[in-house]
């Protein structure tokens, strides 16, 4: 399946997209980012479990329907960036392949993409993971668990790479924030 590419005029939206493990802390540091972000622009969030209880619930966790997801993902973000919204992406998309054919589609579009590594050791995932998919897997039982019984391709040269084991959540919004002002998509910090 190939989407059309999108021709709304000039826009100042842009796509970042969130990649990492479950419980690697992508929600999370993507809501912290829409807080900051909406006080001077038009953000939204596409989140991934969101996602795969609606336009993807369809779908299963082969490699295929993974790269669906992401395309489908891909489409949505476009489409609101094309319309001047700062679309926030936080999903597994564990496969390089689709990371790269969203960023060329979005840059075919002129729209400016940016992909956020967002990591943290097993032991943190394992800490933090409210839905128990670690523990299950470990006690046996047959889940489809990114980069545990299925592949994840982490990013060979993401824009950002944060660890979110390794430092506060504030010091990763900000660097996150640091790449998108460096890019001149949006204001610069207020002035107190």
């Amino acid at each position: 399946m190939s989407t059309p590419p999108l021709h709304y005029g000039q826009a100042s939206g842009f796509i970042l997209w969130f990649t990492g493990l479950p419980s690697s802390g992508k929600t999370s540091l993507a809501e912290a980012l829409v807080d900051t972000l909406q006080s001077t622009m038009r953000v939204q969030l596409l989140d991934g479990d969101v996602l795969r209880h609606t336009i993807s619930r369809d779908l299963d966790y082969s490699r295929a329907d993974r790269l669906i997801q992401a395309e489908r993902t891909g489409y949505v973000a476009r489409m609101l960036a094309a319309h001047g919204v700062a679309v926030v992406v936080a999903t597994i998309s564990p496969y390089q392949e689709a990371r790269e054919q969203e960023r060329a589609r979005a840059e075919a579009d002129g729209l400016p993409f940016l992909d956020v590594f967002v990591e943290a050791a097993l032991p943190t995932l394992e800490s933090r993971d409210r839905k128990g998919l670690y523990r299950r897997v470990r006690e046996g039982e047959n889940l489809h668990l990114t980069g545990v019984t299925d592949p994840y391709e982490p990013p060979a040269h993401p824009d950002v790479h944060v660890r979110t084991d390794q430092e506060p959540l504030e010091v990763s919004r900000d660097r996150v924030l640091a790449a998108v002002r460096a890019r001149g998509l949006c204001p610069p910090p207020r002035q107190a």
